[in-house]
């Protein structure tokens, strides 16, 4: 009797124990999230892209030598501003021994074939005015003593130049490096002792300064190919500087590189862009800047938030799920537009009544059928 009690209430724990189990397997396959909807709305939207590089003075000038020799004195510093004319350093002219030798030769030279046709010419002069000789041979001798006066000009004038830089009998005029625009002095690669050499048809020189007006800035920088087209001159940007955080400068394109460079694998072309430059900012030569371009904008079009997306696996077609009833959802395929990176045009499938499925952060996307059933193809293989 003891052991058939024993068994009815083993038997009664085993049923509640199934029981059990099946009410928790049962409460646990309901589904217990309770999904949010959005409303598409109407809005404006813009399609940007970024373009990285730097902001750099439009003109800039660089002040070189017109003769070579050694910085004697350095009158002024970097990031002074000068007016044209302004001295900006002073060069001791160091002669060429060799040049300098040629040239006292010359004037020697032209020394003694001076005095020789004096001689003559004196000569001459005398006997033309007792009617000796005819006035035309008389002529060329004068002629002749011209042109020797005129060489011996001339090559004391080389040497002059040679040995002091001028042939005035000051070398101010070549020596004094003078500014010749306007600007801010952003630069100056020498220092006093320094050699320096003229520029010429063969040398570009030494440069002593250079110069730029910073109230004339432009922005310099590149786009991908893949954007390059979209752009148009005169097409408005938005410069931020790095360097100065919180303060965004206006400005326009007025330059697209007809040809690309290639770098690291992408084909990229260069842009230019005129800043328009605030009285309180005051921007360095160099300074890093992204410009922000509106590519594509649509005003007053129907957008839904990016997130809401969906896509479908084999086509990637969009698609969203709306609400047909108290947490009941239905795909819907919708086409998408333009997308700013935060809400995507809706161009069909939409209309502001709707009720979009908003996915959980937390809870996986439901497959969909297609899905399923290739999972269930590849388990069986």
């Amino acid at each position: 009797m003891n052991k058939i009690v024993k068994y009815i209430l083993i038997g009664i724990l085993i049923l509640g124990a199934l029981w059990a189990a099946a009410f928790f397997v049962k409460s646990n396959s309901k589904d217990a999230v309770t999904y949010e909807t959005s409303t598409p709305f109407i809005s404006n939207i813009e399609k940007k892209t970024v373009a990285t590089g730097k902001v750099i003075p439009e003109d800039e000038v660089e002040i070189k030598p017109q003769i070579s020799g050694i910085i004697q004195k350095i009158y002024l510093e970097e990031g002074q501003k000068v007016k044209s004319g302004d001295l900006i350093a002073t060069i001791k002219v160091v002669p060429n021994e060799q040049a300098l030798n040629q040239s006292r030769g010359r004037v020697r030279n032209a020394e003694l074939a001076l005095n020789n046709i004096k001689i003559e010419y004196n000569r001459n002069k005398t006997l033309f005015d007792k009617g000796v000789i005819s006035s035309q041979d008389f002529n060329t001798l004068q002629l002749q003593n011209d042109q020797a006066v005129q060489e011996l000009e001339n090559a004391k004038a080389d040497y002059q130049i040679i040995r002091q830089g001028s042939a005035g009998g000051s070398s101010s005029a070549n020596t004094n490096i003078r500014a010749t625009v306007d600007g801010t002095i952003l630069e100056i690669p020498v220092e006093e002792g320094d050699q320096v050499i003229e520029s010429n048809n063969f040398n570009d020189g030494t440069t002593i300064a250079s110069i730029a007006d910073l109230s004339k800035m432009i922005f310099e920088g590149k786009v991908d190919e893949g954007e390059v087209a979209k752009l148009e001159v005169g097409t408005p940007l938005k410069i931020s500087l790095g360097a100065i955080e919180g303060t965004e400068l206006d400005a326009k394109l007025r330059f697209i590189a007809p040809k690309g460079i290639e770098e690291t694998g992408a084909v990229q072309f260069k842009i230019e862009g005129d800043v328009e430059v605030k009285d309180d900012v005051f921007i360095r030569a160099g300074y890093s800047a992204n410009a922000s371009l509106v590519l594509e904008k649509k005003d007053d079009v129907l957008v839904i938030p990016e997130a809401l997306l969906q896509f479908d696996k084999k086509t990637d077609k969009p698609y969203v799920e709306i609400e047909t009833g108290d947490q009941q959802f239905e795909r819907r395929d919708i086409e998408i537009g333009i997308s700013d990176g935060v809400n995507v045009e809706i161009v069909s499938g939409l209309t502001e009544s709707d009720k979009v499925k908003i996915w959980n952060k937390t809870e996986p996307i439901k497959k969909g059928e297609d899905e399923e059933e290739e999972e269930e193809e590849a388990k069986e293989e």
